[in-house]
This record gives structure tokens, sequence and C-alpha cells, in this order.
């Protein structure tokens, strides 16, 4: 049996990536930092996945098993793997870079000659070209080489919606829910040697685009839902999403940025809008009853330049699209207010020290584009003021 070895047990980890390899017949096995979850996979060898949705689904995932990060037994396994994964998020991704690097290590040493392909599945742009460049700094001149021949770091894009596993749902930690839809896109020029048949992985050669759609459309709409229902008194996305106000103005930030899209890529319209329409359901689904906070955190990272609110709107200007929703958009991120958010709380000091204009210009990267920052601005204004968008 082939074998694949999957950064980080959490509710990706098993709910998305690891479950797909497991049914594409490999060993999967779980490294994380989590003595409880390790234990688990181990003693159970198998956990359930709940595809929930108006008829939930049970799949029962086996042949898993867990170590633990800093295991030494990690390399042993590491000898054998076909493939590595990881889910752990993006501001972890460079802790586990020596990890890689110890296993590419000693695969050299071995003097192991078959490929191995290792892809980052996080939530931010270049995930594995970003891994691959933190493990080079733990690597010799005769590691880089072998890395170089043997090695693939092919870059994707994943999307599936998996919330946190409320307390009155299980009692199993390995148990996780997820939605029914799911994508994972994998750039195939990244890999080395044959590429992996994995059911529900599809490859391609135009991996930007995709990048770019999920981004311009499922983040961006999925922030903006979150930001208008923290400032409307919702607590989630399902109940924002109902909101007849902000369904409207997501539904519409989701069309600017739709359209750039299209005169971008050349992707068809409608085919675009049969995406975001299935998007918004999505956001509607009763079972995945996600919080406005969980994801609405971290607002400094998602009004950067190339992120999920910004570049969007940057990209439908540069078509002289009017990107009117999205300006509301990134405004109310700069009104999120959440005390148990590090970036809220540095966001709204940046806010109330610098004031607004050059918070947006700092925090935005908008220097060159002044017309912009009045707009968002004064988006900015009347929502805290008013509370209109």
């Amino acid at each position: 049996m082939k074998t694949a070895i999957q950064f980080g047990a959490g509710n990706i980890g098993r709910g998305f990536i690891g479950g797909l390899l497991s049914q594409s017949g490999y060993k999967v096995v779980f490294a994380d930092i989590v003595n409880d979850i390790v234990n688990k996979l181990n003693s159970d060898k198998q956990y359930k996945i709940y595809i929930v949705d108006e008829n939930t689904e049970i799949h029962t995932i086996q042949n898993v098993s867990g170590v633990l990060t800093q295991d030494k037994s990690l390399m042993d396994i590491a000898e054998e793997a076909q493939i590595i994964t990881t889910a752990v998020g993006p501001a972890v991704l460079p802790k586990i870079a020596g990890n890689i690097a110890n296993c590419i290590i000693r695969r050299r040493e071995k003097g192991i000659k078959e490929f191995l392909n290792i892809i980052a599945c996080e939530n931010m742009f270049e995930a594995s070209k970003s891994l691959h460049d933190a493990v080079l700094g733990y690597l010799a001149d005769e590691d880089v080489k072998y890395m170089s021949e043997y090695v693939g770091f092919p870059n994707s894009v994943v999307d599936r919606i998996v919330p946190p596993k409320r307390s009155e749902d299980n009692d199993d930690i390995l148990a996780v829910s997820v939605e029914p839809f799911y994508e994972w896109i994998v750039d195939k020029y990244g890999f080395k040697g044959e590429i992996p048949q994995i059911d529900g992985m599809t490859i391609t050669d135009n991996l930007a685009a995709y990048v770019e759609r999920k981004l311009f459309t499922l983040n961006t709409g999925h922030a903006i839902t979150a930001y208008l229902g923290k400032i409307a008194g919702h607590k989630t996305i399902r109940n924002s999403i109902n909101d007849t106000r902000i369904f409207q103005c997501v539904k519409a930030a989701m069309e600017e940025s739709g359209e750039a899209l299209v005169k971008k890529y050349g992707f068809d319209q409608t085919a675009h809008n049969n995406y975001i329409n299935k998007i918004l359901n999505r956001f509607k689904n009763p079972y995945l009853d996600d919080s406005v906070d969980r994801v609405g955190r971290e607002p400094l990272r998602k009004l950067s330049k190339t992120d999920r609110l910004i570049k969007p709107m940057l990209t439908a200007k540069g078509y002289d699209i009017d990107p009117k929703n999205l300006i509301i958009g990134a405004a109310a991120a700069f009104n999120y207010n959440n005390s148990e958010d590090k970036q809220s709380v540095e966001l709204q000091a940046m806010v109330k020290e610098k004031g607004i204009r050059d918070a947006v210009i700092e925090v935005c990267g908008l220097e060159e584009h002044s017309e912009l920052v009045e707009r968002i601005v004064d988006a900015y204004s009347r929502i805290r003021d008013e509370g209109i968008f």
C-alpha cells in the first residue's frame, strides 16, 4: 500500500485531504503535536467524516495512524512515503519546514531514488513554493541537489468549508463534519515523476486562474459576509447571509470581482455566475453554522494588497469596473472590532492612533490609489456613524 504523510490532523487535515488520500488507497500517517489526537488515531485506526446537508452521509476513513511531529519515527515513515501534504495553517507552515527538511535529508542519506511530492494545502497563495523556500534554509548543498532532482512542490488551491467542532456534536475527537462541496486543484508542472492518481484531486495547467477564482469569489464573499454580519450583530455566517441587505452587498461584490475574472482569464460568464450562486448557497447551509468571528479573524492579513478584499478591488478597477461593493467590504473590515482577535485589536489601535485614512494606506498598500482610499474612508465613516452600507 502507498504511504502518505499528512502534516496537521485538524479538521481540514482529517475532513478533507487525509480523507481523500485514504479513499484513494493510501496509508495515511497524520503528523501532529496533539497527543490525544495522535493516540486516538493509533488506537482506532479509523475515523468518521460527516458530510452534512439535507441528507447527511457518513464516510469511515480507514488505514490511518498518527505520529507526533517531533518523533524520530517520522523519519522512518518518510523513507516509504510517496506524497506529503500539509494542512497546518499559513502561520504554522514555516514551523514544519525543519521537519520536512529532515525527511528529505533522510531519503538522500538512504539513497532513495523514488520521487516524493509535497503539497501544501493551505489557504494562501503559492503555499507549496513558500514551504519549499523555507525548507531550503535547513539543507546543505548536497541535500538541495537531491531535492531538486527527486522532490516536487506543486502549488494547489483547496476549498472546503470545515467549521470548528461544536461540543454538542459528538464526543468522538476524531469525527469531523464537512460540507459536500470541495475542490483540490493542483499545478501539473510542480510534480516530480508520475503524477499520483488521487480521487478528488484535479490537475490543471492554469493554476493562477483557479487561485484567483477562489480568492475573488469564496474568500471575498466569506470575508465580507463576516464583517457585515458582525456590524449587524449576527453571530453566524448563515444568519448574516440570510440578512437581505448583507446578501445583496455580498452578491454584488462577488459579481464585481467575477466580471474582472471573466475579463482577465476568459471564464464563461454564465458558468461563473453559477459558481457565485453555488457559493452563496454554501454560506446558507444550516448544517455549517460557522461563526463570523472565525471567518473574520486576522483582518490585517485579509486587508493586505494581495488578499481577498483589496486585490479583487484593484483588479476590477484595472478593467474599468466600479468596485463599489468591494469597497464596502474593505470598509467593513476596518470596522471589525473583536477584542479576542489580536489583529483586530492591532487594527483598531492603528486607526485610533493614525486615523482611518493613513491606516487604509498603510494596511492596504494603496499609496498610489487615492480615489480608492477616499472611497474606503467614506464608506468606513458611514458604517461606523450610521450603520449604512
